[in-house]
């Protein structure tokens, strides 16, 4: 925890999906600057974030593109 209501959401993604789920995050929390970085085999990308919880936040979902 970084504070409180504050934490941070860790994701490993592909570079593709990156751009949807921060856009996702950013629908569900408040959110700061995204931090990218590619994982070791640089197939995929680490995104950093650190969110405040919203008064009500919504239930968050994310769904594969293809389902």
């Amino acid at each position: 925890m970084t504070g409180q209501g504050r934490f941070e959401i860790r994701i490993i993604c592909h570079p593709a999906d990156a751009d949807r789920i921060t856009a996702t995050l950013a629908g569900a929390f408040t959110t700061g600057p995204v931090r990218q970085y590619p994982t070791r085999d640089r197939s995929r990308v680490r995104l950093y974030v650190t969110a405040t919880e919203r008064a009500s936040a919504p239930v968050l979902r994310l769904l594969r593109p293809d389902h």
